[in-house]
C-alpha cells in the first residue's frame, strides 16, 4: 500500500466535502475547489474522513493512490486554512504595486511588467518590497510567485532581484583588478 495513500483526511468543521463520480468538489472559508480524480482510483467521505483507494497493485495505481490522496489533502488543507508565500524584492529602485487585479513591477528594465493576478488568488505588498500571495490552491499560488520571481530571479553578484523570503542567493566574487 502506498504510505501517502493510506492515510485518511480529516475534513475540518466548516469544510464541505462532496463526490459526484470522478469529481471532487470541496467548499470551505476560504473558497471552492474542483478536481477529477484519476480513472484508477477512487474516494469515499465516512465519518468526517476521506478515504482514498485505488484499483490494482502496479506501480502506475501505486503512484496515482499516493498522488491523489495529497492533491485531494491540498484542497482540504487549502479551503480551511489557505496557503502563502512570500517574496523579497531586492535591488535599488526595484518596487512593486497592486492595483485592481494586476501587479505592476519595476525591476530595472525600460518598461514596467504588469503581471495579472488570477482568480482566487490575493497579492498585497508592503514597503514597496514585500509580496504576500495568498490562495486556496497551492498549485496557482505556487505558481504565480514562480512567475513573478521569473521576471527578474536572484543574481549571483549583487544579490538584487525577486526571491522567496528566507531565500539563501549564494553569492559570487567579481572580477579584480590586478
Amino acid at each position: 500500500m502506498s504510505r501517502i495513500g493510506k492515510q485518511p483526511i480529516v475534513i475540518p468543521a466548516k469544510v464541505k466535502v462532496e463526490v459526484k463520480g470522478q469529481n471532487v468538489h470541496v467548499e470551505g472559508p476560504k473558497g471552492k475547489l474542483n478536481w477529477e480524480l484519476p480513472k484508477r482510483t477512487s474516494l469515499k467521505v465516512a465519518d468526517g474522513k476521506i478515504i482514498v483507494s485505488r484499483e490494482g497493485e502496479d506501480a502506475q495505481a501505486k503512484a496515482l493512490h499516493g498522488l491523489s490522496r495529497a492533491l485531494v489533502n491540498n484542497m482540504v488543507k487549502g479551503v480551511a486554512e489557505g496557503f502563502v508565500k512570500k517574496l523579497e524584492i531586492q535591488g535599488v529602485g526595484f518596487k512593486a504595486a497592486v492595483t485592481g487585479k494586476i501587479v505592476n513591477l519595476t525591476l530595472g528594465f525600460s518598461h514596467p511588467i504588469n503581471y495579472n493576478i488570477p482568480d482566487q488568488v490575493k497579492v498585497t505588498v508592503e514597503e514597496n518590497t514585500k509580496l504576500t500571495i495568498e490562495g486556496p490552491d497551492k498549485m496557482v499560488v505556487g505558481k504565480v510567485a514562480s512567475e513573478i520571481r521569473s521576471y527578474y530571479p536572484p543574481e549571483p553578484y549583487k544579490g538584487k532581484g525577486v526571491r522567496y523570503a528566507g531565500e539563501h542567493v549564494v553569492r559570487k566574487e567579481g572580477k579584480t583588478v590586478q
